[in-house]
């Protein structure tokens, strides 16, 4: 897989896109030294970066976060830290913005800089089998309310349908041409489809761009 410094990940709740960003970290990794994963989904319930903390910092990844993820208390507040993403040009950053426009939102505070270097992806990640992502229209219709709160247009697809540990084989398949009717409809290229690792032999000649996942670990 090959990267921009800053790769933008937003997609619908559900869709499973910060599974995708930690495991885009991961890969990163082993291509570039120094790496952040930022978690700009400031309202709770819905940190999920934070459950991998350890596993990303026995990698050597740094993950920025609020203080209040994984609580009870429900202050979007989005730390200053972040800011070290757009002001270190060193760092190679993935960004998990969140669901729906909430974290786009935020992400509009850091967009002008990142605008300014032209150095960045922004991923659309996509899920055929959530309630509200399940054809193209309304997939679309989810995308321009991510771009309109975040003051920037998507530049590729990410495949991510699935049925969490219920996926199977087919699921994968039966899910790319609804990725390619989103692509169609919008001009945007599928940078990847996912499939979970051990999936991933059985697929990986069946399809185009192909990104394995492992599923993230859980603080207990």
């Amino acid at each position: 897989m090959i990267y921009k410094r800053v790769t933008l990940l937003c997609g619908h709740y559900g869709s499973g896109k910060t599974n995708v960003a930690v495991n885009m970290a991961y890969d990163l990794k082993q291509k570039q030294k120094d790496v952040v994963i930022a978690d700009l989904d400031i309202v709770n319930p819905y940190f999920r970066t934070k459950d991998s903390k350890q596993d990303l910092e026995s990698k050597g990844i740094t993950l920025i976060s609020s203080d209040y993820a994984g609580t009870n208390v429900d202050i979007p507040a989005m730390p200053q830290q972040m800011y070290m993403i757009t002001h270190n040009k060193d760092v190679n950053a993935i960004i998990d913005v969140g669901g729906d426009d909430r974290g786009a939102l935020a992400l509009g505070r850091l967009m002008p800089d990142i605008l300014a270097e032209d150095d960045y992806e922004m991923l659309f990640v996509i899920n055929c089998y959530r309630p509200l992502t399940r054809d193209a229209e309304s997939t679309i219709e989810v995308m321009h309310e991510i771009e309109l709160a975040g003051k920037c247009k998507f530049t590729a697809i990410v495949n991510n349908s699935n049925l969490g540990n219920e996926t199977k084989i087919e699921d994968v398949l039966n899910s790319v041409s609804y990725a390619n009717e989103v692509s169609r409809l919008t001009g945007l290229p599928i940078k990847c489809t996912c499939v979970h690792s051990e999936l991933y032999q059985n697929v990986k000649d069946k399809i185009q761009n192909v990104f394995p996942l492992d599923l993230q670990s859980k603080i207990n």
